[in-house]
């Protein structure tokens, strides 16, 4: 039994930080598609028709995986559901990602991906009033909560209503060159701001939803599948009534291809099935708790690649937001496991009791005579400490 406990000890370890891992390669995952949407964008590829392509990809690759491996545990679609499916295939491909898509063409990668840290801040509220998150101001962890929320607001609104100099990170002429690019999106700057604090809230009224629709429909991959499918329905209704030039469909092997592919397939179909898989453990505040990483990799990768310039309010108010956030994190580290962790735990310490049952011997022939009950009182004790 030696032998098997470090191998144990592994798995245990491995199990505990495996949402840590997969929201952390997501967030890698999500970086470059900001860089590749980008491009795609300034190449004249429309928001509405890269939001329906991306669900194309995404159901595509999504639904043999589905078909296959939750074929025996799917449960049946019944109408609730299915209406939930529906509400949450608005919310995220068609609402968030548009209005993220449109308010990312009026500012910058760099600024769009900072603004996106606001979302653990509104996924917090909003738990809070679908009673996903409890709040008592008397306990330290819940007043950190509260203040990493407010701070992380604040940050927000310092982006939003302070530009500042600009930071300029790379050498040579980088101003001149994207002089008439900074005009043009200073005039577009404020309402680019709005849309994207709009996306926000519906990525996280769209985290909310689906945790409530996995408790009803516990099959990630299938409900990954519906609610990429409804956003391909969804959103090319929205946009055939947006966009009434039919030569905007035209799609070649560019960078509209790129981003369409990648997107659908690391930002829509993978992550929807992570973000669900980590919800299920951890609950929506966890999920939205990395968005910092993403926001430096973007950050880095549109300097050197993009020659994004950078203001003084962005750095000032990611700094705030940064700090606001991880108070939220840690705040939420504090609380008690959840019930579904629980459960884990206890089918764990379920499975171990038979091996350390085994290690114990009780004298049958002295549960019978005088002083009985205390020996057996005493073998429960040892084996309680055991498990």
């Amino acid at each position: 039994m030696g032998d098997q406990t470090p191998f144990v000890s592994f798995c245990l370890a491995l199990s505990k930080f495996k949402p840590y891992l997969a929201i952390i390669s997501l967030q890698f995952g999500y970086a470059g598609m900001y860089i590749i949407t980008m491009v795609s964008l300034k190449h004249g590829m429309s928001h509405y028709v890269l939001a329906v392509y991306r669900h194309v990809v995404a159901t595509i690759v999504l639904a043999p995986f589905a078909f296959v491996l939750e074929r025996k545990i799917r449960p049946k679609l019944t109408l609730p559901v299915f209406l939930r499916i529906m509400a949450l295939g608005f919310l995220e491909p068609v609402l968030d990602q548009n209005l993220y898509y449109l308010g990312m063409k009026y500012t910058t990668a760099t600024f769009a991906s900072a603004t996106v840290n606001i979302l653990p801040a509104v996924t917090f509220i909003l738990a809070i009033i679908f009673r996903l998150e409890t709040v008592n101001v008397r306990r330290l962890q819940s007043l950190a909560k509260v203040i990493g929320t407010a701070v992380t607001v604040a940050g927000a609104m310092v982006m939003t209503l302070y530009k500042g100099p600009i930071i300029n990170f790379t050498s040579g002429g980088a101003g001149s060159h994207h002089g008439s690019s900074v005009d043009s999106s200073d005039s577009h700057f404020f309402t680019g701001t709005l849309m994207l604090i709009g996306s926000c809230f519906g990525w996280a009224g769209f985290f909310i939803l689906q945790s409530f629709t996995l408790k009803k429909y516990p099959a990630e991959l299938s409900l990954s599948t519906l609610i990429c499918l409804m956003g391909v329905v969804e959103g090319a209704a929205v946009s055939l009534i947006m966009e009434r030039d039919m030569s905007a469909w035209k799609i070649g092997f560019d960078s509209r291809l790129l981003a369409a592919a990648y997107s659908g397939v690391v930002c829509s179909g993978i992550a929807y099935y992570v973000q669900g898989f980590v919800s299920k453990q951890k609950g929506p505040v966890f999920v939205t708790s990395f968005s910092p990483l993403c926001m430096i990799i973007t950050s880095a990768l549109g300097v050197i690649i993009l020659a994004e310039l950078v203001h003084l309010g962005s750095i000032l108010g990611a700094i705030l937001i940064v700090f606001g956030l991880y108070t939220v994190v840690w705040g939420k580290s504090k609380d008690p496991p959840s019930s579904a962790a629980s459960f884990t735990d206890e089918k764990a310490a379920a499975q171990e009791l038979p091996i350390t049952c085994k290690s114990i011997n009780v004298d049958d022939n002295n549960i019978d005579g005088p002083g009985g009950m205390l020996k057996t009182n005493q073998a429960k004790s040892t084996l309680t400490q055991g498990a």
